[in-house]
């Protein structure tokens, strides 16, 4: 079962990490958890930008003083800095792996050029390489999250998903919805869709994801809606305004793997973001 006592927030000393820190230090805070403060130099990346030497060598003591400026500004969390050369994907992950970290907090990846979108963002290698849930922070508070939306396919990584999700906001209100795509057949006006195979098999899939003991016995019983998981989602968004976005990492064909849509969705998150994957 999940437990928050270590978590790592991954900054990359931008703008795009804002939003990283203060959602670490609530988490740290409301859970009793150590908090690592991880920044990843990539000296080599530098180098290829042609940075001047002594930028160069200045990058570690500059990234030092960054980092504990930032840590300054909780003072009543013992707050550890961890600076370390290489990609910021191998870093992170083996620093949370030397840790036994419970969770990984990323934020926004930086724009890409439309041929690079072929290749995995550094954000989506850590969260497939991790053994820990990965979370976005997207928007900078350090309020409790008090509303949640999992998107689910009554798997199991959606059960865990909304198990760390539970773990981490107790107090939130916790919803879920899942998309039910179906065959043009089932589309026709003369076709009762309430009695149709298909949504007979999603209230079953639905039964048997609520017995799952995993599944948190608080979750509101998701919704079934039909219709795509890009517009379903975004529909229900709208209209619940939650303040996280909980879903499971693996693909259809791989539990190992990113999902298509996971990745997307972790490209544009459109509120935080919580990936989680099969225990």
């Amino acid at each position: 079962m999940f437990s928050l006592r270590t978590l790592i927030a991954a900054t990359d000393l931008t703008p795009r990490s804002a939003a990283i820190l203060p959602r670490a230090a609530q988490l740290a805070r409301d859970h009793g958890a150590r908090l690592i403060l991880a920044h990843a130099l990539d000296t080599a990346a530098a180098r290829g930008k042609r940075l001047r030497l002594k930028s160069r060598i200045d990058m570690p003591a500059m990234a030092e003083a960054r980092l504990a400026a930032l840590a300054a500004a909780y003072p009543d969390l013992p707050i550890s800095l961890h600076i370390e050369d290489g990609k910021p994907e191998a870093v992170i992950i083996r620093l949370a792996e030397q840790h036994d970290a419970d969770l990984i907090v990323l934020g926004l990846h930086k724009p890409r050029r439309v041929l690079e979108t072929l290749r995995m963002t550094q954000m989506e290698h850590i969260t497939q390489s991790a053994a820990c849930p990965v979370l976005i922070a997207h928007t900078p508070s350090e309020r409790p999250y008090r509303k949640i939306l999992g998107a689910i396919t009554f798997a199991p990584a959606s059960a865990a998903a909304l198990h760390v999700a539970d773990c981490l906001a107790p107090e939130a209100e916790l919803h879920a919805i899942h998309a039910l795509q179906l065959p043009l057949s089932a589309k026709l006006p003369a076709v009762d869709l309430m009695a149709s195979p298909e949504m007979t098999e999603a209230e079953m899939l639905r039964r048997a994801f609520l017995d799952l003991d995993v599944t948190p016995k608080r979750l509101i019983a998701p919704e079934i809606v039909p219709g795509g998981v890009h517009e379903v989602l975004q529909f229900r968004i709208a209209e619940l305004d939650p303040d996280l976005i909980v879903i499971g990492s693996q693909s259809g064909r791989s539990t190992t793997r990113l999902g298509n849509y996971t990745r997307d969705l972790m490209r544009a998150p459109p509120k935080d973001m919580l990936i989680a994957k099969p225990e």
